[in-house]
């Protein structure tokens, strides 16, 4: 990760957020490639989701919201996070993520560990406690630890866990519920009467908008809104760049279906187009896996949710979601509101407030998972037989930020450029491509590499003596071959949809 985040900070992709300032923890700027790449994410997604599709139309709506919306969703009483307070330290922990385990030598509980969650949580737990066998001079069979997390700590536990901070027991507070919504104030006042939430979701806007487009737009089940926009949470511990941050930006979309349908079936299928969807801009099966939430953790209201995982460098962790919510949305809103969310049956003459499936996805989460597939670093021999190291991001060209960069072979030969230009002006006018005649030839390919160019094109003499071809460079075997200026659009064509 440490590698990464300095790519990103070196090649322009992301930046702390008012860095100049000292930064603002959970924040982030996107820079000029990170911006490039961000946009080509959310393209590929409403493309695929949206304009390529019959049953799906897409919607963008207002970040604040009037605030009964967040009252009927339940985000206002239940939008929260249990939190752990260390009063020795002032430190704030999630209470799901710091864990803990008893000590037990031959059967008897000497003392307890705990540990953030990551990676490693349970060798953490486990190196903890042979240090505490070892600092009390115990002797005897240690036991394995036991990992659980401070939500299902009881009182009697709680006094004896030691703080992360400072290593120490009888500082930690029992767990207690703090609510991530983002708050402000609309209008001139600032009371009550004009208190506002920034939105946690982008789901609620959908499901408060769904008669609007029933009304409209010529909708029939089953079908979906989508929507991409940003959403604000005030996590308590951000962490892992931008996994899990403050500020960020979602891709949702509510699928609507009969009260009678097959609900099983249909989330099924959609969890099947999310992973296909995420192959085709470049992740590899071989990171991708599917947790089902356990029926016992569900919500009252879910039918079922599973998660895409992706193995981040940190762990495997949540990519995307896609959840059977059933009618509860609606009808929370139908209530709220008094406005009936109703769909009429032709066939059955009935009027019922449809189920809904509901795929999301961070559009961060998954730059993220682009960065820790393509990210390689190998040994290449130049021109010259040296051995010398190439970093290379390995992205699909649908996503990648630049798709062809073109270079003059000589910068001081006015032939070569103006060759090299008027085909870099041609291809601007459809795709992001990157002029550059400074340097050598394998330099210039080498910061191609790093920021996940899929192709360079070079103008050289025998362009413009003998019949007109450049030079083509692949990125990830680094083969060359001469082709013609319509080869080379019909195949940008075909890879770059």
């Amino acid at each position: 990760m440490e590698t990464l985040v300095a790519l990103c900070k070196r090649r322009g992709f992301i930046f702390q957020s008012s860095e100049i300032y000292g930064g603002i923890n959970g924040f982030f700027d996107y820079g000029p490639l990170g911006a490039e790449l961000k946009k080509n994410i959310r393209d590929c997604w409403w493309d695929d989701m949206v304009r390529r599709r019959d049953d799906i139309v897409g919607i963008e709506t207002s970040i604040i919201m009037h605030p009964k919306v967040w009252e009927a969703s339940g985000h206002v009483a239940g939008f929260t996070d249990p939190l752990v307070d260390c009063k020795a330290s002032k430190q704030r922990y999630r209470a799901d993520q710091l864990f803990f385990s008893p000590v037990v030598v031959d059967g008897n509980t000497i003392g307890y560990v705990s540990a953030l969650e990551s990676e490693r949580t349970a060798e953490a737990l486990q190196e903890a406690a042979e240090t505490l066998k070892r600092k009390k001079s115990v002797q005897g069979k240690l036991e394995p630890v036991q990992p659980r997390d401070m939500t299902e700590a009881k009182a009697e536990e709680i006094v004896l866990i030691p703080s992360p901070a400072t290593g120490e027991p009888g500082s930690l507070t029992a767990p207690r519920s703090f609510n991530m919504m983002f708050q402000t104030n609309v209008g001139a006042m600032t009371d009550a009467s004009s208190v506002a939430y920034l939105r946690p979701e982008t789901a609620q806007g959908m499901f408060a908008d769904f008669k609007n487009v029933v009304d409209t737009g010529r909708v029939k089940l089953p079908f979906g809104i989508a929507q991409i926009g940003k959403s604000f949470r005030n996590e308590i511990t951000p962490r892992n760049f931008i996994f899990r941050s403050r500020e960020f930006e979602q891709m949702e979309m509510e699928y609507f279906i009969h009260e009678d349908a097959d609900w099983a079936a249909c989330h099924r299928q959609w969890i099947n187009w999310c992973k296909d969807w995420l192959l085709s801009i470049g992740l590899p099966a071989s990171h991708l896996s599917e947790f089902d939430h356990p029926k016992e953790k569900l919500a009252f209201y879910s039918r079922g949710t599973t998660d895409i995982m992706f193995h981040y460098p940190f762990g495997v962790q949540e990519l995307w979601g896609i959840a059977a919510r059933g009618a509860y949305d609606l009808g929370q809103h139908e209530k709220a509101s008094g406005v009936p969310q109703v769909i009429f049956d032709e066939t059955t003459k009935k009027r019922f407030i449809p189920h809904v499936i509901e795929p999301a996805v961070g559009v961060d989460r998954i730059f993220l998972a682009i960065l820790c597939a393509g990210y390689a670093e190998e040994e290449v021999k130049d021109d010259k037989g040296n051995v010398e190291k190439r970093t290379v991001l390995r992205l699909s060209p649908r996503i990648a930020p630049v798709k062809v960069a073109v270079f003059p072979l000589l910068k001081n030969k006015p032939e070569l450029v103006a060759r090299a230009q008027a085909l870099h002006k041609k291809l601007q006018r459809r795709y992001a491509v990157f002029y550059d005649e400074s340097g050598a030839i394998g330099r210039r390919y080498r910061r191609q590499d790093e920021i996940g160019t899929p192709w360079c094109v070079t103008i050289d003499f025998e362009t413009i003596e003998k019949d007109g071809s450049f030079t083509l460079r692949e990125r990830d075997s680094m083969q060359q071959r001469r082709i013609q200026e319509p080869e080379l659009l019909a195949l940008l064509d075909e890879q770059v949809y």
